[in-house]
């Protein structure tokens, strides 16, 4: 509920108690009241351009990033491998510990969804490395892509790993989260996903 990342916040719920507690404060010691008001206001005008970098990021496409099948080593692009679908796509690495801790619920949520796919791209590790892992995790795992150069991240502006893209079946970009992903909250992204198409 306190975590931001997975949708535990509400804008409005927060707008009015940050409001209440300005007022709070404004009354309990009126000297503060010009500092008070001044800082909450570069505070919204900050929240409000991250709002619109948001929303600028939410209209972006599916880069067409080339990567390399796990399974028969064969070369696809990102937009080949959605195949017209709506699709999650995960950013992960082996020696990523979140990324180890998201794994069993989007591997679960994989074997569930029928009409979402799931693209889980390995970034930066060798062919090797990777299917050793895969196969270490005991969990089905299909659509293992490798992006040997961490070009996938670079294109859509990841921070770090684990980061999961969400993209409706025409490319465009959903919704993106950076750091673990719970089941709940990435139940709450597949619906936003699926009545997306």
């Amino acid at each position: 509920m306190v975590d931001l990342r997975d949708g535990g916040w509400n804008p409005i719920a927060g707008a009015v108690t940050g409001a209440a507690w300005l007022v709070w404060q404004v009354w309990q010691t009126p000297r503060r009241a010009g500092p008070l008001v001044f800082a909450s206001l570069i505070g919204v005008g900050l929240w409000t351009m991250g709002l619109m970098l948001s929303g600028a990021r939410d209209s972006a496409m599916m880069p067409a990033t080339a990567l390399t099948l796990l399974e028969g080593a064969r070369p696809m692009d990102l937009r080949t491998a959605a195949a017209g679908r709506p699709v999650v796509v995960n950013l992960w690495a082996s020696w990523c510990g979140p990324c180890r801790q998201e794994m069993p619920a989007l591997a679960a949520a994989q074997e569930r969804e029928r009409r979402v796919g799931f693209l889980f791209v390995n970034q930066g590790e060798p062919q090797a490395t990777v299917r050793a892992h895969a196969s270490g995790l005991g969990l089905p795992l299909q659509a293992v892509l490798l992006d040997e150069r961490s070009e996938l991240g670079l294109a859509v502006g990841t921070r770090g790993l684990p980061t999961t893209l969400f993209y409706d079946s025409t490319g465009a970009l959903i919704d993106a989260h950076f750091g673990v992903l719970n089941p709940a909250a990435l139940e709450t992204r597949l619906q936003a996903l699926r009545a997306a198409r």
